[in-house]
């Protein structure tokens, strides 16, 4: 039995052969779990381009294993479970020497998940976190943002954006979560840049709509300009705002694309993907810029 099953266990779709420098190396563990089937683990050390491991566990019931097709893997219907902290921390080692204490700043539209990503991240590198937003709101008495946009304007709530950004300038090692509209002033960008990294979540816009109508828009001031249904509203006025901001996000100094992340894991759907898998390609891309001469001469190394 199991040599039958090691005969059908051929690489999943996200290990490619010609991302091996070597012929891959692997170790199999065999279990049998009562009155379910033989279980089997299976850990291949993958040499890519991100330098990712994965540790594949794979559960085939001993009455059907023989009828178990290899391409059932193959194509990638069986999904592999592996160490996200463990690659999260490694990737963090990795970054953190050309890194040198620089600021990450976080920008993309609403719903993003720049606050959650920048949580995750701030954790790793022991940095300290901060949401601009809800700074904005300590500032202003404790209003929410939708209540500084309904009282005092939009202008208002942009001029202490500003504000908020030149304070946290002056400081290293934070990682901010800015807000959607942050990008557009460009006295924004001198701070953040100053002793940052800006790095963007690129998130397609049917997902975004999604997370934000599942959710409400009740918080999202922009959107009240828009009629329909939440996801009607959220998808209107979001392509709206990426045409107007598409090219300030742009200029970040690191896009992390959630499509291009989903196509290299082997997911359908970016709602799929976890925010400790998006903190890792954030990572990721930070290590690319920084490796990079202009990167390197900004962050001092």
């Amino acid at each position: 039995m199991e040599a039958g099953v090691a005969c059908k266990l051929k690489y999943p779709t996200w290990i490619e052969s010609e991302r091996f420098g070597r012929k891959p190396t692997a170790s199999l563990l065999f279990g049998r779990i009562p009155q379910q089937g033989l279980a089997v683990s299976a850990h291949f050390p993958l040499q890519t381009s991100s330098n990712r491991q994965r540790s594949v566990t794979f559960e085939l019931p001993c009455s059907s294993y023989n009828k178990f097709s290899a391409s059932t893997v193959e194509t990638g219907s069986v999904h592999a479970p592996y160490d996200e902290s463990l690659m999260l921390k490694n990737k963090s080692l990795e970054v953190e020497p050309y890194l040198n204490g620089h600021s990450i700043y976080l920008v993309g539209l609403m719903g993003s998940g720049k606050t959650t990503v920048g949580k995750i991240l701030s954790h790793v590198l022991t940095y300290s976190f901060y949401d601009s937003d809800a700074l904005i709101e300590q500032e202003v008495n404790g209003m929410s943002v939708a209540e500084i946009f309904k009282h005092h304007g939009e202008s208002f709530f942009r001029k202490k954006e500003t504000e908020i950004l030149q304070m946290l300038s002056s400081k290293k090692q934070l990682v901010v979560s800015t807000g959607g509209g942050a990008v557009v002033r460009d006295e924004n960008w001198d701070y953040m840049q100053k002793k940052g990294i800006v790095v963007w979540l690129d998130v397609p816009l049917e997902a975004l709509a999604r997370r934000i109508a599942a959710v409400g828009t009740h918080s999202r001031p922009l959107l009240h300009y828009e009629h329909g249904d939440p996801y009607t509203k959220a998808l209107k006025r979001l392509s709206y705002l990426l045409e107007q901001r598409g090219k300030n996000y742009a200029k970040a100094n690191a896009r992390v694309s959630l499509e291009e992340i989903a196509g290299k894991l082997g997911y359908e759907d970016v709602s799929d993907l976890t925010p400790t898998e998006i903190a890792i390609e954030a990572l990721e891309q930070i290590e690319v810029y920084l490796k990079e001469e202009g990167g390197m001469a900004i962050a001092g190394v």
